[in-house]
């Protein structure tokens, strides 16, 4: 083969790397083109927020009306929210203590609280699993909506004295009480005697 062929033959293969070379890139910026208009599609995923770890999950919230404000209760609405700026959706804010203790296994608790703070946009209801055994519900809560507290904490199981590390799991519910997000913590309840 004379230097001319070779060299026709080193350019044909150059151009043909060439083509190939451009249809990847082509092909890669195709894709990537797909990906970012399915992600643009979906509108606006699920906002998460982790709380010790715990990832709280909540589907869409049904349409909310504004409200008007006028000169009558201007004051009124900048006071509430500058003292209760709401919680943005798909966030709970958990005010409690992790720790509970109980004077024996069958009376109330001297110490535990939980709180769906104002700002919070669901109501909630929380149920207190055993972390061995989570089939083990020590106790069920009545449903919570913001702005009020339980304290009042007795346990459906007699339990002797110990510590016994627990999972307080949240279930965020919507007005027909349906979950709309958990959010599970871990917690210790301590039976003194």
């Amino acid at each position: 083969m004379s230097d001319s062929q070779a060299s026709g033959v080193e350019k044909k293969q150059d151009k043909r790397f060439l083509a190939v070379l451009i249809l990847g890139v082509i092909v890669i910026a195709a894709l990537l083109g797909v990906i970012i208009v399915l992600l643009l599609g979906r509108g606006n995923p699920t906002t998460t927020e982790v709380v010790r770890e715990v990832v709280v999950r909540e589907s869409a919230e049904p349409e909310r009306r504004a409200v008007v404000i006028n000169e009558d209760n201007i004051e009124e609405a900048a006071k509430e929210i500058l003292n209760n700026p709401p919680t943005p959706l798909g966030y709970y804010e958990v005010s409690m203590n992790f720790t509970w203790n109980f004077p024996d296994g069958s009376s109330p608790s001297s110490d535990a609280y939980v709180e769906n703070v104002p700002s919070n946009t669901s109501d909630v209801y929380f149920d207190v699993v055993l972390e061995a055994d989570e089939s083990v519900t020590l106790y069920a809560s009545p449903i919570l909506p913001p702005g009020t507290h339980n304290n009042e904490v007795k346990l459906t199981q007699d339990l002797d004295a110990g510590t016994y590390p627990c999972i307080i799991i949240y279930h965020l519910v919507d007005d027909q009480q349906r979950t709309t997000g958990t959010l599970r913590m871990n917690m210790d309840i301590i039976v003194e005697n």
